[in-house]
């Protein structure tokens, strides 16, 4: 009877940390440097922190056609906001003429 009542107890734990966010975060675990013609096919990137679970301060970016997201140093996030606001009036400069 034991048995089964520990049982019961680790499957409803690990239903609640599975559907939590109290699962193992993803972080970069160091940064490299890329190329520019690698961020033209950027999706999206997000900031990570190294005040969180996380031990270094990176820009995951995403990129069109990888499964894995790149970690790159922090210092890239002002160009590519540039970069990214340079595509947008790119393609929207596109768009218009179509």
């Amino acid at each position: 009877m034991d048995l089964k009542v520990i049982f019961i107890v680790v499957c409803l734990s690990s239903v609640a940390i599975i559907s939590t966010d109290a699962g193992i975060p993803k972080c970069c675990i160091r940064t490299r440097e890329i190329h520019l013609k690698r961020f033209m096919k950027m999706e999206r990137w997000e900031r990570q922190y190294s005040s969180g679970a996380c031990d270094i301060d990176a820009l995951v970016v995403y990129i069109k056609g990888l499964r894995t997201p790149l970690c790159v140093h922090p210092k890239w996030e002002r160009r590519l906001k540039k970069l990214l606001s340079a595509m947008k009036t790119l393609r929207q400069n596109n768009l218009g003429k179509y």
